[in-house]
């Protein structure tokens, strides 16, 4: 008989925690959790990050601020907030613009798929 710890539930409960802790935070609430973000462009943002320094990645498509949050996700996605992140070194960086991206907030090529290409600005991605 398994114990708690060898594939028991209390063993996939943990798992699930742990791997909930180490994806980047992209908060949704519990009342729509199927809420998607809209495509904001059809190409990645080329930034240069500060060491150090605090940003918000907008994750919602609405602000005019791409690509990061200018608070837009308050009242045209209440469910979806901005991504935060601080980088340790600084460096040049291509930001998702899509918000297709499976690597928040790095661009991982997924704009080039036709999902993206042929679906309108402001609209979810038809997959």
């Amino acid at each position: 008989m398994p114990g708690p710890w060898r594939g028991g539930p209390l063993a996939s409960a943990a798992a699930g925690s742990l791997a909930r802790l180490l994806r980047p935070q992209r908060r949704t609430s519990s009342a729509s959790s199927t809420a998607q973000p809209v495509i904001a462009a059809k190409h990645p943002f080329r930034v240069d990050l500060e060491a150090g320094k605090r940003y918000a990645w907008c994750a919602c498509g609405h602000s005019k601020k791409q690509p990061f949050c200018d608070g837009s996700h308050k009242k045209a996605a209440p469910q979806i907030s901005s991504l935060k992140f601080k980088p340790e070194e600084a460096k040049e960086a291509w930001l998702c613009g899509c918000k297709c991206t499976k690597n928040p907030p790095y661009c991982d090529g997924t704009h080039k798929e036709d999902f993206v290409q042929k679906a309108e600005l402001g609209y979810h991605p038809q997959l």
